[in-house]
């Protein structure tokens, strides 16, 4: 466990050095627990890949006159955190998103195919099939970083990106795959759309995924896209 500053209010807790779950599983570990029961003057958490983000306000973490509130805080935090464990986690959520995939909603995925000399079909039954990891939440609101995509299928990003992408839109970037919660900009090789809310304001919890959380894709047709958009 290193502690880096961030800035001047922030503290860069690293848990390793690669992506993998056992580092996710330390990741996850101490965000629950400084969530749950944060030090004083901790204001924000932030997981990611393999470190967490802890912003605080330095005018309330520092414990003693004339000391640096990092120095303050990072001491707090290595009290705090010296018991860790990642056997007490909860277990994960299974999350299923539907996605109608190829066509005008999945414009790059014969391209895709092409690319690993298969046909459209295999790669959407190789997506399906895969078992992914959500490991941080980043770029936009809800947007979710899934780990678990198959090499068989594992294509770089388009060389030039696209100036938007609709929400809903199912996409493979590199070693990941993921969708894509809102309209923006975005250079993934989109495969398919979900007719489901990825980010949604209006809910008590907006964004359908977490850090931690399985997922599970299932393909639909076009006609049960159609009908699940119009109810949503």
């Amino acid at each position: 466990m290193h502690f880096a500053p961030l800035g001047d209010r922030a503290v860069m807790i690293t848990l390793g050095n690669a992506i993998s779950e056992a580092t996710h599983r330390r990741v996850r570990a101490v965000t629950a627990r400084l969530t749950a029961r944060p030090p004083a003057g901790i204001i924000d958490v932030v997981p990611a890949f393999a470190s967490v983000a802890v912003h605080y306000d330095p005018f309330l973490a520092g414990r003693h006159e004339g000391a640096s509130p990092f120095r303050d805080m990072v001491t707090a935090l290595e009290e705090f955190l010296a018991d860790i464990a990642d056997d007490a986690l909860p277990s994960p959520r299974l999350v299923d998103i539907p996605v109608c995939y190829g066509g005008e909603l999945g414009p790059d995925l014969e391209n895709v195919a092409a690319k690993h000399d298969m046909d459209a079909a295999e790669v959407v039954r190789i997506h399906i099939t895969g078992n992914y990891l959500v490991y941080m939440i980043g770029f936009m609101p809800g947007f979710a970083y899934l780990g678990g995509l198959s090499d068989q299928i594992a294509t770089p990003r388009r060389s030039t990106p696209r100036t938007v992408v609709p929400a809903g839109t199912v996409g493979i970037g590199g070693q990941q795959t993921g969708v894509y919660p809102l309209d923006s900009p975005g250079g993934w090789n989109l495969i398919g759309r979900t007719p489901i809310k990825i980010f949604d304001i209006g809910r008590e919890e907006p964004t359908l995924l977490a850090t931690g959380d399985r997922v599970r894709f299932r393909a639909i047709s076009l006609e049960e896209f159609r009908e699940r958009s119009a109810r949503s």
